[in-house]
């Protein structure tokens, strides 16, 4: 069965900084794209960052590009992304997600609702 576990989530002010870590299960990373999605009350879902492939790529939405850095440990099967510099607008539930098809094919999973696995998800708020 595969499974993602997230965790990291929380409320930090803005300008402050949060880890974010998935740990997968059931499969292995290296042939898997696995990255964050968020949603936020009211608005539509949005693909932050993904990583992913033999030959490793990646994508970052550009609201975080510069901010947030995606990273994964092949031996712990854990995918992280480290978000700086955290702005209110950045407040949503982040949802590890995971798709064998290939960061582009990650990326319309995420547009379209369709990904092979995805977690329970993590709140973070980022408020003063």
């Amino acid at each position: 069965q595969l499974q993602v576990v997230e965790s990291g989530g929380g409320l930090v002010q803005p300008g402050g900084s949060l880890r974010l870590s998935c740990t997968a299960a059931g499969f292995y990373l290296d042939n898997y794209a696995i990255g964050w999605f968020r949603q936020a009350p009211g608005k539509e879902r949005e693909g932050v960052s993904c990583i992913g492939g033999s030959v490793i790529k990646t994508f970052y939405a550009d609201s975080v590009k510069g901010r947030f850095t995606i990273s994964r440990d092949i031996a712990k099967n854990t995918v992280y992304l480290q978000m700086n510099s955290l702005q209110p607008e950045d407040t949503a539930v982040y949802y590890c997600a995971a798709d064998r098809a290939g960061v582009p094919g990650w990326e319309w999973g995420v547009r379209n609702g369709y990904l092979e696995v995805w977690g329970q998800g993590t709140l973070v708020t980022v408020s003063s």
